[in-house]
């Protein structure tokens, strides 16, 4: 039996935001989820949607990098690019979730031992979330996506998400955050010069 492909979308509306933050908390398959667990998924999606930050690099960071600060600098792991993050909006989660951590504890730890949570951890608990509302197109690129769809609508600044993303092309760009021709069409409606 060949592995299932996941086309991964972001998400495109508040509601879908909000709708995907209800299904971390609730947990697998509807079930209550432990506080702890359902506060540490949260915050990760709240990390992913806000920064653009790959999962693996979400997962690098301990409590000391993100905790009182407005931003911080991470050497992202597939590009080894230096690239400074702004946290600022979501500081109060931050420090709310922070609050009782030891600042060397990994900010998205597993449940078993002092390790980071893994990879395949997030995607997990990302797909039974995305199951719980009867979504099949949610991975971990999910809030890479959500972040750089949400960014380009509020800016469209695509040479900047490109940088933002390490991208080489705006195509690239374009492609990954899931822009269509229609929504292209859409914004040049009653664009004119001259």
């Amino acid at each position: 039996m060949a592995d299932k492909v996941i086309n991964v979308q972001p998400l495109r509306t508040s509601d879908e935001i909000n709708e995907m933050k209800l299904a971390i908390k609730r947990g697998n398959k509807g079930r209550p989820k432990r506080k702890t667990l359902a506060e540490r998924d949260l915050m990760l999606f709240l990390m992913g949607i806000n920064t653009g930050l790959r999962i693996g690099d979400l997962l690098t960071l301990k409590v000391k990098d993100v905790r009182g600060r407005d931003n911080f600098i991470i050497f992202e792991g597939k590009t080894q690019k230096k690239r400074s993050v702004n946290i600022k909006s979501i500081q109060k989660e931050i420090e709310d979730y922070t609050n009782n951590k030891e600042r060397e504890e990994y900010l998205f730890p597993s449940q078993k031992g002092k390790k980071a949570m893994t990879t395949t951890q997030a995607y997990r608990m990302l797909e039974n979330a995305g199951d719980y509302i009867g979504r099949d197109d949610i991975g971990t690129h999910t809030m890479r996506k959500t972040f750089g769809y949400h960014y380009y609508k509020a800016t469209r600044d695509i040479a900047a998400l490109q940088d933002i993303l390490n991208h080489s092309a705006p195509s690239i760009t374009k492609r990954y955050i899931g822009i269509t021709q229609e929504e292209i069409d859409q914004s040049l409606e009653g664009f004119r010069l001259g």
